[in-house]
């Protein structure tokens, strides 16, 4: 899989913008703020309808424009097919394929899929645990794109479920409001249950992808066996299991929780039970990375659940087309030349720099200058 050619109409910094691309290595290369991230953002954007840079849409919409839209011809087993998004903040986004408009946005997703390095990457280690619950569900998604109608079925009864728990203490815990509730508490163990499920079994499958990855990024450094555990927010969850769990077992943990919990939840006024609660806790040898491992070792283990997205992507089908968004200013020269290495033949590989000599040789394939949002092919 691969882009072939980009269209930008009022995207980020550029008004209107048209770019050939070719499989293989691409290169964008230009000093800070001209505009190169710009444009493998809106690669991944058309992949999981979100930017890997901010929360929102409005950010994404140059300034005086009301709207912004992505374009790009996608290459899939010889066959073209041009996906576009319409980018409209504070009302519905709307997608094409074709040309023929899509009963939703979301309809998109899996048509193109993405994995992206980029500085950001270190709050996978660091950062909080929305972080690392963030690269499972976004996983997810790229493998099943019907997720993505879970994870917002879930957003909307959690935010239903907290607004609830805030009115009964601030106005009374009434019989109607504890009632209400009761059907709350059943739609978010139900959904809940999915979620923590498939989450467990995308985990197991990833698990082996991440501990090679790893013993590859930090070859020639201290190597210890690199592991991932899901910390889960109802305890009686197996979270070791062979990657089957059981969706019923899970919704009947989390309703047994949520009963164990209800007065805690109604004093605070929020849900302290489900999803959104877990993490995934990553370690090398016995210890915990966050707050353990070196700067080395952190930007080891981040590359490495990037390579082991990609790596099981790759292995349910299409090569995902990879994004490496200045990431080698941010790595000594081992680890540039092991990751250049590790994905060198993937199908297409979008690179961007602020100097050429920061990319490796092996991914300077084609090459685009980018000065002052103008993009040109350097021959």
């Amino acid at each position: 899989m691969f882009v072939s050619h980009l269209t930008l109409h009022d995207f980020r910094s550029y008004a209107d913008v048209e770019v050939e691309l070719q499989p293989g290595p691409v290169a964008f290369i230009g000093r800070n703020g001209q505009g190169k991230t710009n444009l493998v953002e809106a690669v991944d954007y058309l992949s999981r309808l979100g930017s890997h840079r901010v929360a929102g849409d409005a950010a994404l919409v140059r300034a005086g424009a009301e709207q912004a839209i992505v374009r790009a011809a996608v290459v899939k087993d010889g066959r073209r097919a041009v996906l576009e998004i319409e980018i409209n903040p504070g009302r519905s986004n709307r997608a094409k394929v074709n040309r023929s408009a899509l009963p939703r946005a979301r309809d998109l997703l899996g048509l193109v899929r993405t994995v992206v390095f980029s500085p950001e990457d270190l709050a996978l280690v660091k950062g909080d645990p929305a972080e690392r619950r963030g690269f499972l569900d976004e996983l997810l998604v790229l493998l099943t794109p019907r997720y993505a109608g879970t994870r917002s079925d879930y957003d909307r009864v959690l935010k239903q479920r907290n607004s609830l728990l805030k009115t009964a203490r601030v106005g009374g815990r009434s019989a109607a409001v504890l009632d209400t509730l009761s059907v709350w508490d059943a739609n978010l163990a139900r959904i809940g249950a999915e979620m923590i499920a498939r989450r467990l079994s995308v985990l197991h499958d990833v698990r082996p992808h991440v501990v090679a990855a790893y013993e590859a990024v930090a070859k020639g450094a201290r190597v210890e066996a690199a592991s991932l555990a899901y910390r889960c927010s109802v305890p009686d969850v197996d979270t070791e299991g062979d990657g089957s769990p059981e969706e019923e077992a899970i919704e009947e943990a989390i309703l047994a929780e949520l009963a164990r919990r209800r007065s805690d939840e109604l004093d605070r006024g929020v849900s302290l039970v489900g999803p959104h609660r877990d993490d995934v806790v990553l370690s090398l040898g016995d210890l915990p990375v966050r707050g353990y491992a070196s700067h080395g070792e952190s930007w080891s283990f981040a590359l490495a659940l990037r390579l082991a997205a990609y790596q099981l992507l790759r292995a349910d089908g299409d090569d995902p087309i990879l994004i490496l968004d200045d990431v080698f200013a941010e790595l000594d020269t081992t680890r540039r030349s092991h990751l250049a290495t590790l994905v060198a033949d993937a199908e297409q590989v979008l690179v961007t720099a602020a100097v050429v000599e920061d990319v490796p040789e092996t991914l300077l394939g084609a090459r685009y200058a980018v000065v002052d949002g103008e993009v040109s092919r350097v021959e």
